[in-house]
């Protein structure tokens, strides 16, 4: 993906400034209220122009509208951004989801990080977005157009994901005289571009739903005489009822709409067993493109289920070192942000606990140093904040520009202590034996992901029994990622 062109210095000032705002504002967000019951603001007007809304996250919604008291599907929500995706709009468009889909598994999680514009989120993104691997990403960020666009063409090209954005809502207006501030004017402006410009071309390229929030939320205060700041709780973040309007111009995005062009369906194909896949010689083989293939559970079977080996390319999900995943690190102290953005390896992992303990620190935790342990591979060596550290089985690699215990002292003040501790895990993606899972409502779909992050090409699934007997499933998913990236990921 070559770098965007054109990008003017004014969205250069942005990314970096948009960040310290942001860092500065976020602490307010515990202190902001919650979205009450019974909202006592008047509704936007209609939006304009919607008869495409939702068009491009239909595969989402048709499993939420095709979800029935015997047949519930399951659907998995990741709301993802900075503090305006922290704030409590979000609980409001997952209530409203739940009630307009009542029979819909319904598995809905924000992992927004205040303060985190587009140049720092990409770090922890490797984290928190690409492993839970959504239906729907609902996603918002402000900072730099280039890193922007490096997150969404990540999620386009390591998931088969279906993306809705939405654009920046107005936190200021120009009078349009001389009393108006330039830096504010300018700011303003860059917004609007970015917002009505930008992003919609960013969307158009990947194939993203986009909620264009700006001009209804212009309308909205022209049409009940407010000033931006009414909408507010400080110079950015929303107040109660800025949560409330921000919820009611995504929500009409959410539905479901059967006229709509329906996503291709190359990106998530169901293969039944019995008729599209069938047992023979005595195990399952599927040939299937994708980086993510899933069991689906016989929910019917009655009998004595056994379990069975699972092999990709003839070889155990195991083997394969992409197929592990390294959580987010544990918090600084004092805010929320992680201790270390983004935690590498540059040798095959394995499933274990980890921890980096603070041997030496300073007092504004700029300089320090830590031991890094793992639960099986025990001591793996020491280093300090300001060089590349790998461990010495190499399987953790941490970049000084990922540390973020400094970042965190400066905002809360709170010196970090020697012997402090972060913590991570390495989990797997994958089953190397398909164990049948308890079926505890006959109602609910029982997914089983067998490997995810593969290679988005063409393999060999086989399932092979470990007993005589039948191993009950019922389908098999496969999940193509749609975009190849011309760059390599961050």
């Amino acid at each position: 993906m070559a770098k965007r062109q054109g990008n003017s210095r004014k969205s250069k000032i942005y990314r970096y400034l948009w960040p310290l705002c942001l860092c500065l504002s976020f602490l307010l967000v515990p202190l902001l209220p919650k979205i009450s019951a019974e909202t006592p603001f008047p509704p936007p007007a209609p939006l304009a122009n919607n008869a495409n809304f939702g068009a491009r996250i239909q595969r989402t919604m048709g499993l939420l509208a095709a979800s029935t008291p015997t047949e519930r599907r399951q659907v998995r929500i990741l709301f993802y951004g900075q503090s305006i995706t922290q704030q409590d709009w979000w609980k409001d468009v997952a209530k409203d989801l739940k009630q307009r889909f009542p029979y819909a598994d319904l598995i809905v999680e924000n992992r927004a990080i205040g303060g985190f514009a587009a140049p720092i989120l990409i770090r922890p993104s490797e984290h928190d977005l690409y492993p839970f691997y959504p239906d729907l990403l609902i996603f918002h960020v402000y900072g730099g157009d280039e890193d922007y666009e490096a997150i969404i063409a990540n999620v386009r090209s390591r998931t088969a994901s279906e993306i809705l954005l939405h654009s920046d809502h107005i936190n200021w207006l120009p009078a349009g005289n001389s009393s108006d501030n330039p830096d504010e004017v300018k700011g303003y402006e860059w917004h609007n571009t970015h917002s009505t410009k930008w992003l919609p071309e960013l969307a158009d390229k990947y194939g993203c739903e986009i909620a264009e929030i700006r001009e209804p939320w212009r309308r909205y205060l022209q049409d009940n005489r407010l000033q931006p700041k009414q909408l507010l709780r400080d110079d950015i973040h929303l107040n109660e009822w800025g949560n409330f309007l921000l919820a009611a111009l995504i929500k009409p995005h959410l539905r479901y709409n059967p006229t709509s062009p329906q996503a291709p369906p190359e990106l998530v194909k169901t293969y039944t067993v019995g008729t599209d896949v069938k047992w023979q010689d005595g195990k399952l083989v599927l040939e299937f493109e994708g980086n993510r293939i899933d069991a689906i559970a016989d929910k019917t079977f009655n009998g004595g289920a056994i379990s069975a080996k699972i092999a990709i390319d003839g070889k155990k999900p195991s083997e394969f070192p992409e197929l592990y995943t390294i959580t987010r690190p544990s918090a600084s102290l004092g805010v929320g942000w992680p201790a270390i953005l983004q935690i590498s390896s540059q040798k095959p992992l394995i499933v274990e606990d980890w921890k980096a303990v603070i041997t030496e620190i300073n007092s504004d935790s700029s300089k320090f140093k830590f031991n890094v342990i793992g639960s099986k591979t025990g001591y793996d060596g020491s280093g300090t904040n300001d060089k590349m550290f790998v461990s010495k089985s190499s399987r953790i690699a941490i970049e000084p520009r990922d540390w973020w215990l400094q970042n965190a002292y400066e905002y809360s003040k709170k010196p970090t202590p020697k012997g402090f501790e972060i913590t991570w895990q390495v989990k797997p993606m994958f089953v190397d034996s398909y164990i049948p899972p308890q079926i505890a409502d006959s109602n609910r779909e029982y997914p089983t992901t067998l490997a995810q992050n593969l290679s988005n090409s063409k393999h060999i699934l086989e399932i092979i029994p470990e007993t005589e007997g039948t191993v009950p499933i019922q389908a098999i998913r496969v999940y193509r990622p749609p975009y190849i990236p011309d760059i390599p990921a961050p």
